[in-house]
């Protein structure tokens, strides 16, 4: 599911840097309203197989311009000495509405079923019209406001999609040259990749390790209640990241939380015991969502807006192919139980020198970095 979202983002950037974002943002919500109204139909007739499949990655894959439109739009609505606090609240929003949403659907799927339609299909209907009211609230921005910046010497959007390559090779280029986002693609990179491992092993862990064979309900519920406390880390990060930039900047506040990553790794994480497993937890969601809002700060400060859509495509992939380069990973390198001091070591290792790596690089004496503090204080 996640790797033809790669595949899609050099094409989303070119889009998200010639057209309207307001445009891409309420026509990305009306196509859902189309494709799901086709997935409930799909529904209704007990569609199976590939073409539900299929079906469904589209309707997911839609998110790719929701997505990187909307952090390219930000600097546009934001000082630029809010970016790291509206980073912050952003993604928080979204979890929140994600749970009230998941509470929400459950309650909606009852109400159809007693009206005698099918739960599925209720939701799914339901759901449309929720991305119609979005698609009307995103029209009500003026269309000019979320940019792109005008440009004329970028080329038009059919002669950019035929060069997607040059394009992209444009938007790298322009990445090299700002230095302090081209490093934190690379931190954030590197630790979805060691996180992703972690999300392996703790899956393995729960169904494997800490609950048998026919305790399959029991070890879903633990399972559930490990991502419960890591959204929670999720949340105290949205409160500690601006407050601690402001004082320390976001270069200091990465590499903190790095080292916090692979100190937790090896202690609790080696005791392998399911306290220990949720505290890790919290602590890794904590320093996954504090890096990602420091480098997404990082990226709106840093580049132009007329290749913020290329490079946050290019985000995109990264974040989702080091994902899935570190499923590969690990079912390779894991055990069926999950549990392994050699491959949980390595994680740690990797944390650290990606500290180490990312200290170097961003140096003072060496870096062209141009925020930090001046995007994160209040003055």
């Amino acid at each position: 599911m996640l790797l033809p979202f790669s595949v899609l983002g050099p094409f989303v950037g070119v889009f998200l840097d010639r057209w309207s974002r307001r445009q891409v943002l309420a026509l990305s919500n009306f196509a859902r309203v189309a494709l799901l109204l086709a997935l409930a139909v799909g529904f209704a007739t007990d569609l199976r197989g590939p073409g539900l499949f299929v079906l469904i990655l589209v309707c997911l894959s839609v998110n790719r311009f929701l997505l990187a439109g909307l952090s390219a739009a930000l600097p546009h609505v934001v000082r630029r000495r809010d970016l790291m606090l509206a980073n912050a609240i952003t993604p928080t929003g979204g979890t929140m509405a994600f749970i009230v949403g998941l509470a929400f659907g459950t309650l909606t799927r009852t109400v159809w079923e007693r009206l005698g339609v099918d739960g599925d299909v209720g939701v799914l209907v339901t759901a449309s019209v929720l991305y119609a009211v979005a698609g009307g609230l995103a029209l009500r921005i003026p269309r000019g406001l979320l940019g792109p910046d005008f440009d004329p010497a970028l080329p038009a959007v059919r002669e950019a999609v035929r060069h997607v390559a040059r394009g992209l090779v444009e938007g790298v280029r322009h990445l090299g040259r700002r230095r302090p986002a081209l490093y934190g693609l690379a931190a954030i990179g590197a630790h979805r990749f060691f996180y992703g491992i972690s999300t392996v092993a703790t899956i393995l862990l729960y169904r494997n390790y800490f609950y048998g064979p026919g305790e399959v309900e029991a070890a879903f519920g633990g399972l559930t209640v490990a991502v419960l406390v890591s959204g929670a880390g999720f949340l105290l990060s949205a409160v500690l990241t601006p407050l601690v930039t402001r004082r320390i900047g976001s270069r200091a506040w990465v590499l903190l939380l790095l080292g916090l990553a692979a100190v937790t790794e090896v202690f609790p994480g080696a005791l392998y015991t399911e306290p220990s497993l949720l505290v890790a937890s919290f602590f890794l969601g904590l320093a996954s969502q504090g890096i990602k809002i420091c480098v997404d700060t990082l990226v709106q400060a840093n580049v132009e807006d007329a290749y913020l859509g290329r490079v946050f495509s290019m985000y995109d992939v990264i974040f989702n192919v080091a994902f899935v380069a570190a499923a590969a990973v690990a079912a390779a390198v894991l055990p069926e139980s999950g549990k392994s001091y050699v491959v949980l070591s390595a994680i740690s290792v990797g944390y650290l020198l990606t500290a180490v790596g990312y200290a170097w690089l961003t140096r003072p004496s060496a870096s062209e970095e141009v925020t930090d503090r001046s995007t994160t204080s209040a003055t």
